[in-house]
């Protein structure tokens, strides 16, 4: 994955744990402890996204990190289970329901010419940017969601705030990246 490091299963396991105990903390108030290794140093931009019961419950993230990752994870962990406005915060009782992914961010890079061209379904990420509008969809809800690439590019527009057909603007910003995705077993 070019522009970041890539983690291994192990690394990922860790940053899962420690989403888990992040969003526990949220109800015990204990102190959470980051590991202090190098691959929780890094600085990322980080994406939690927790489902229940195969549905979406929570998701919110940053594409550029000035934190240190492990901190990023921290954070956007209890964000996703409590702060994401269009769910109401999560109860304690849903916990043992939750299922954790973190999508590790690459540095996002502008689109440039024909975004339908310059952009691969699936694999890449896109951000839009319009007159101080904005919004981001991550890879996988392109496979999530079985959509082609009008209709990623259509919802990624509306998510926004714009009209649907606001991709086809020549002033509508796109910059795409790429995840490397851990899981909860």
């Amino acid at each position: 994955m070019a522009g970041i490091a890539k983690y291994t299963k192990e690394q990922g396991k860790e940053f899962i744990k420690l989403a888990r105990k992040s969003i526990e903390s949220g109800f015990s108030g204990e102190k959470i402890q980051i590991p202090d290794k190098t691959e929780f140093r890094q600085a990322r931009g980080v994406f939690v996204t927790l489902t229940k019961n195969k549905a979406l419950r929570g998701c919110i993230g940053l594409t550029h990190s000035i934190y240190p990752i492990g901190e990023t994870i921290v954070k956007m962990a209890r964000a996703a289970a409590f702060e994401d406005p269009r769910f109401s915060p999560l109860k304690q009782e849903e916990l043992k329901d939750i299922k954790i992914e973190i999508s590790i961010l690459t540095e996002p890079s502008e689109v440039k010419g024909n975004i339908i061209k310059n952009f691969e379904l699936g694999k890449d990420g896109l951000i839009c940017g319009f007159m101080g509008y904005s919004a981001l969809f991550l890879p996988q809800v392109a496979t999530e969601h079985k959509m082609n690439k009008i209709e990623f590019l259509e919802n990624l527009c509306q998510k926004a705030g714009l009209p649907k057909d606001n991709w086809q603007n020549k002033n509508t910003r796109f910059y795409k990246f790429q995840v490397q995705i851990f899981e909860e077993e």
